[in-house]
């Protein structure tokens, strides 16, 4: 993998998200070529999973790219390697945990004010001043990059 700056890579993904990209793009795509992926290839693979999947609000979907992420950092290239797919499990587990103590869960629903939270019909919220000013999910965005860009260095 080549070498980052992790800072420089959640500025990105905020920007990303401050420019449109759902939650779940918005970090993937921070990463997309350090993992050696298309852009557009990675915009497809992570689009589903904004808005907790689908605006389901189930697993947040900075949450689900770190995840994403995990596949490339610690791959399972045999499915019969067990070894391998521990190794990946206990990644996931660590990132996810890292993210769950900084702020007590995974869930969308649990991680938006209430009124948002409600929110699950497919269509997307429009991206408005007012949406972003009503949105703690800029500040998820960066953790997850943050926790993501530590994994990719190795740091985590």
């Amino acid at each position: 993998m080549k070498d980052f700056d992790i800072e420089e890579r959640v500025k990105i993904a905020v920007g990303n998200f401050e420019s449109g990209y759902n939650c779940a793009q918005s970090v993937f795509l921070a990463f997309a070529d350090i993992v050696g992926l298309d852009f557009e290839l990675a915009k497809k693979m992570s689009v589903s999973f904004g808005g907790g999947m689908g605006r389901m609000r189930e697993t947040c979907g900075t949450v689900s790219a770190m995840v994403m992420l995990a596949g490339f950092y610690c791959p399972v290239e045999d499915p019969a390697d067990q070894e391998a797919r521990t190794r990946n499990y206990a990644m996931v587990q660590r990132v996810g945990g890292a993210f769950r103590e900084q702020y007590g869960t995974l869930v969308c629903r649990e991680l938006l004010p209430a009124a948002e939270a409600a929110k699950t019909d497919p269509s997307p919220s429009l991206r408005t001043a007012a949406y972003y000013a009503k949105r703690p999910c800029s500040r998820y965005v960066a953790t997850a990059a943050r926790i993501a860009g530590k994994m990719l260095k190795g740091e985590l």
